[in-house]
């Protein structure tokens, strides 16, 4: 006969604990390429050298993570200025091109929209 592990009685379950609140300032991770909120201004010019609608650009929600790497971004929030409708710049390393330059639409809402 094989040694059988003995199960864990009822009395010592795993409580899972809530997540952990951090009072830590937000930190960018050394993959996570920078974001750059831009103007309204320079919203319309881009979109305008783009020639495109921003419909037609990728989302991105007001509150991803990756917006914080821009140091503007927390005096928007903390100004009450609505972000939804303007772009982000994505500049990312790129082996073959140098730097890689991806634009983002802001859009409100969840996950889930």
């Amino acid at each position: 006969m094989s040694p059988t592990r003995t199960r864990p009685s009822s009395s010592r379950r795993r409580v899972r604990k809530s997540a952990p609140t951090s009072s830590r300032p937000f930190v960018a991770h050394q993959l996570v390429p920078p974001h750059e909120i831009l103007s309204e201004a320079e919203t319309q010019e881009v979109l305008a050298a783009l020639k495109t609608p921003p419909e037609r650009l990728p989302r991105i929600l007001a509150t991803d993570a990756g917006l914080r790497t821009d140091p503007n971004y927390q005096k928007a929030l903390d100004t009450g200025e609505r972000l939804a409708g303007r772009l982000v710049r994505i500049r990312r390393r790129s082996a073959t091109a140098g730097e890689a330059i991806a634009y983002r639409w802001i859009v409100d809402g969840s996950a889930g929209e």
